[in-house]
């Protein structure tokens, strides 16, 4: 980790320039990794993989996150007004929580092996995004900026977010804590979900850039099936309402494939990433949970074009960065 650091701040002195630039949207690269580590770890505690898969992935995850975490301090202490900038944008304020989110998922990562290092990162994921909740909220409340049209499924991340805390959670804290962080997660998905279906059906689509988190539709019920079997472990009547939602979603947006497939890549496409990998979690937990061999199965394919999109992105953002189309202005 410390060797990450120390590469980050080498790159840093290299390309002053580029650091300006650097996008904190780089940070929804750590959710994607840390969630197809989840499913391969998933799938190797169900006896259906080998752990080093899932293990590789957690490892590149942490890695990831460390290096990024360092380029986007180096920009705080040196560009401080660009921070400032992207924390003022309507749109770029909402990928502020993918940090505490990577935190929180390598938490859960890293639950069974490390589970006192889980804890804490889990424990400052959490705090974190509790802050940037507060924060984005009293943005939107006290705004003198937005309007309808910039409403978008971004803007998920800093609330909804709130319902990965107990995932983990239920294992590190006293289980208050962790229907506090679903709570807020749950009432205020249905809120914004309302909000952004209106921008969607009744303004103009979503510029090209952002169409691909459309896909953060899914995130909320797949992940908020995730976090309510973990606190009252069970598949009950809430549980199949999120999880069918979520599967329905899919299907949704599996249908119009095509015109996702048409889109340029930008760092933005990141966000098919991490809600397949919550949708391709919640299959394989349906399946364990029932003994269904559909939902196992389903949980299968989706690891399948999860582990393919994932290749396919890291290889797009690579070749983004050879061609110095990442960290340069917008």
């Amino acid at each position: 980790m410390t060797f990450t650091a120390q590469a980050a701040a080498r790159l840093a002195i290299a390309c002053p320039s580029r650091i300006e630039h650097f996008p904190v949207a780089l940070f929804s690269i750590v959710m994607g990794l840390a969630g197809l580590a989840l499913a391969w770890l998933k799938l190797y505690h169900l006896g259906g993989a080998p752990v080093l898969i899932g293990s590789a992935l957690r490892v590149l995850a942490s890695t990831l996150f460390v290096f990024l975490a360092a380029m986007y301090l180096v920009k705080l202490v040196r560009h401080p007004q660009a921070v400032r900038a992207d924390w003022m944008h309507p749109i770029k304020l909402n990928f502020f929580p993918a940090i505490s989110i990577g935190l929180i998922l390598l938490a859960v990562s890293w639950a069974r092996e490390l589970p006192v290092f889980a804890a804490w990162i889990w424990g400052l994921g959490a705090a974190l995004h509790l802050a940037f909740t507060l924060a984005a909220m009293s943005s939107w409340i006290h705004h003198p900026r937005y309007r309808l049209e910039h409403a978008n499924p971004a803007w998920f991340i800093p609330v909804v977010g709130n319902i990965l805390v107990p995932i983990a959670g239920t294992g590190f804290a006293p289980a208050d804590l962790s229907w506090f962080f679903f709570s807020i997660g749950v009432v205020f998905w249905l809120v914004l979900m309302t909000i952004v279906l209106h921008r969607l059906f009744f303004n103009e689509p979503l510029p090209e850039r952002l169409t691909p988190t459309l896909f953060i539709l899914i995130a909320p019920p797949a992940a908020g099936f995730l976090a309510w079997v973990a606190l009252v472990d069970q598949i009950d009547a809430f549980a199949r309402v999120l999880y069918f939602t979520a599967l329905f979603l899919t299907l949704l947006l599996a249908s119009n494939a095509l015109r996702f497939l048409r889109l340029p890549f930008a760092i933005p496409a990141w966000a098919y990433s991490f809600p397949l990998a919550a949708m391709t979690l919640a299959a394989l937990e349906m399946g364990a949970r029932t003994g269904s061999g559909f939902h196992h199965g389903l949980g299968l394919i989706l690891l399948a074009l999860l582990t393919m999109v994932v290749v396919l992105l890291a290889l797009k953002t690579l070749g983004a960065a050879r061609k110095g189309r990442i960290c340069v202005p917008e």
